[in-house]
């Protein structure tokens, strides 16, 4: 409200995620809630409706709402169910239950209603639904949230993509077609960046019916991949796989690694209308904010330990067998990572 009061005539955006499904991270463990798998009543009554209780208070009138709506979630019903080699057992009880579905919709039907809240459902990343088999399902998934628990596409004023993700912006040196899709790295996925996928993501979600005034947000707060190992051009080299490679501005061994990647640095600063299509860059993951530990941590947040964190780890086939890249001697997620943090400011880019 003080910072709202000195900006003058521009109403202040207030950024805040929605973050707490029943049976949470059906895919991973790192970031286990507190709800079990059937709290759907709990997240409506204990969740969703006392935030909208304090974000409908009149003195918040004046500022613009922005709500990121349940990180990691709808694209589990259709990446992580165990018809695919990436499943668990849990996401199917929560795409059989609806408890990610009907959640997603509540809370988008109960923010929807109050005037200078902008709900933006969270997206994945190119490099988890940029494939032809994951991405138009993933919007028609989206819709399905959309229109439930008494919810409308009205209520969805768009998405946002690479949340907690490190997935480069844009890879100016490479070129995604008929001889690149072929790559280790591409893996014949459509996309190769993240402003690309997610004004693609757009035009598909107004074809499937979603508003076309839908805009896009990116979460550029950890995919900087500044310092030295940054290209400075396209390589030349002749073999595919080692051309892209040189080439390539996300430096992780795998696009499916995403538990506190070394190498990474801070990305774009936080700006509106960077790109068509693109309501603005924003930092939702807070720089140094662990996505993990390293090793098992007892705690009582809920919070379990997640092989994909381990510097050990020689990956499964959500990240195709690769090792992790994760950064050692990391606390719980959500917990301050200092070493992380010093490494995402000396990798910056564009530099600090």
């Amino acid at each position: 409200m003080t910072q709202n009061a000195a900006n003058g005539a521009a109403p202040l955006v207030f950024q805040l995620v929605i973050y707490n499904l029943p049976g949470r991270d059906c895919a991973a463990l790192a970031s286990n809630g507190e709800l079990g798998p059937n709290d759907l009543p709990r997240y409506k009554a204990e969740y969703i409706d006392v935030i909208a209780g304090i974000l409908r208070r009149p003195e918040y009138a004046g500022l613009r709402i922005a709500a990121i709506i349940e990180i990691d979630s709808l694209p589990k019903l259709v990446t992580n169910v165990t018809s695919r080699p990436t499943g668990t057992a849990q996401c199917d009880v929560m795409f059989q239950n609806r408890g990610y579905v009907d959640g997603v919709g509540y809370a988008l039907a109960t923010l929807g209603a109050i005037p200078n809240v902008y709900n933006y459902v969270d997206a994945g990343h190119h490099g988890w639904l940029g494939w032809d088999t994951n991405f138009a399902p993933s919007v028609n998934m989206m819709m399905t949230a959309a229109t439930a628990s008494g919810s409308t596409p009205a209520n969805v004023h768009g998405f946002i993509t690479n949340t907690a993700n490190t997935s480069a912006l844009q890879e100016p040196y490479i070129t995604v077609d008929s001889t690149t899709r072929p790559s280790r790295w591409i893996d014949w996925n459509q996309f190769n960046d993240e402003l690309t996928y997610a004004q693609a993501f757009r035009n598909q979600a107004v074809s499937a019916g979603f508003p076309s005034n839908i805009g896009m947000l990116i979460d550029t707060s950890r995919n900087g991949w500044g310092g030295a190992a940054r290209p400075t051009g396209p390589s030349t080299l002749a073999d595919l796989n080692a051309r892209i490679d040189a080439s390539r501005i996300d430096r992780r061994i795998h696009k499916g690694n995403w538990c506190n990647p070394s190498g990474a640095g801070i990305g774009e600063r936080p700006r509106a209308a960077p790109a068509a299509g693109i309501d603005a860059y924003v930092w939702v993951k807070p720089p140094g904010e662990s996505d993990g530990s390293s090793t098992a941590i007892p705690n009582d947040e809920g919070k379990g330990f997640d092989r994909m964190c381990d510097p050990t780890y020689g990956g499964n086939p959500r990240n195709n067998g690769n090792m992790t890249g994760a950064l050692p001697n990391a606390p719980l997620s959500g917990h301050w990572f200092q070493a992380q943090f010093q490494q995402l400011l000396q990798n910056a880019y564009p530099p600090l």
